[in-house]
C-alpha cells in the first residue's frame, strides 16, 4: 500500500521543494499549512498533490515532514499532537540558528534539549518515531526539479525501522544518498553541519553547497 507523506508548512520554500520532489517520484503527498487557501494554492502549483490544513494533513499521513522555522516548531507540534496516527514517523528538518533570537543566520543555536530533533521528540505522542533529516538540502536546489541533488542526506534516529523508511524517502530524490548517522542525540551535529553549509554559501557566494561522506559503500 502506498504511504502518504504530509509536509507540514509545505507552502514554505523547503517544504514546497520536498513536496514537489516526492510528488514527481510518484508518492502520495499532502501539503499542509495553517491557511487552507495557501495549502490548496501550493498543491495546484505542484500538481498531483492535495492541500490541507496542517492537522488534517497529519491525520492522513504515515510520514510527516516538519519544515518550519525553530520558533514555530514547538507551537506547531503542540497543535498537532492529537492528529498523529499511532505509528506515524515524524521527520524533523528544523535547523536551530541564532537568527531565531536576532543573531547570525550562520551560527547554530544551542538548545536545552540538545537539538531541535530531540526537542521535537518531546512533543509527539507515544508511538511516533522521530528521525532527523533533510537539514542540509537547499530549498533552491530542491525547487530545480530537473537538477539532481548530488548530495548525501544525513539522518539520525533511535528507531531502525523508521530510519529505513526515511532512507526510502531519500532514495526518491535523484542524486541523493541517505547516510545513517546514529541515534537521535547526534542530530545536534547534523544541525550544526547545516549552519556550516550556510556559512560556506555566504563566504563563497554559493546557493546550495552540499555534503558527500566518502569511504562508505554504496
Amino acid at each position: 500500500m502506498q504511504q502518504t507523506i504530509a509536509i507540514v508548512s509545505g507552502t514554505g520554500a523547503e517544504g514546497f521543494g520536498l513536496a514537489a520532489r516526492f510528488a514527481r517520484a510518484g508518492a502520495r503527498v499532502v501539503v499542509g499549512s495553517r491557511d487552507l487557501q495557501r495549502a490548496q494554492d501550493a498543491a495546484r502549483r505542484i500538481g498531483g498533490v492535495e492541500g490541507r490544513l496542517n492537522a488534517d494533513a497529519v491525520s492522513e499521513a504515515d510520514i510527516v515532514v516538519l519544515t518550519v522555522p525553530l520558533a514555530a516548531q514547538i507551537p506547531t507540534l503542540k497543535s498537532l499532537q492529537s492528529s498523529f496516527r499511532p505509528s506515524a514517523i515524524l521527520v524533523d528538518a528544523t535547523v536551530p540558528l541564532e537568527a531565531a533570537i536576532g543573531g547570525r543566520v550562520s551560527h547554530p543555536l544551542t538548545l536545552w534539549a540538545g537539538s531541535a530533533a530531540q526537542q521535537a521528540a518531546r512533543y509527539v505522542p507515544a508511538g511516533v518515531s522521530v528521525v532527523g533529516a533533510f537539514h542540509t538540502l537547499s530549498a533552491e536546489l530542491l525547487a530545480q526539479l530537473d537538477r539532481p541533488i548530488d548530495s548525501d542526506v544525513l539522518i539520525c534516529g533511535d528507531n531502525a525501522g523508521a530510519k529505513s523508511v526515511v532512507t526510502g524517502l531519500i532514495a526518491m530524490l535523484p542524486g541523493a544518498r541517505a547516510v545513517d548517522c546514529g541515534p537521535l542525540e547526534n542530530a545536534r551535529l547534523i544541525e550544526s553541519a547545516a549552519a556550516l553549509l550556510i556559512s560556506l554559501n555566504i563566504r563563497h557566494k554559493l546557493k546550495h553547497s552540499g555534503l558527500r561522506i566518502t569511504g562508505l559503500e554504496k
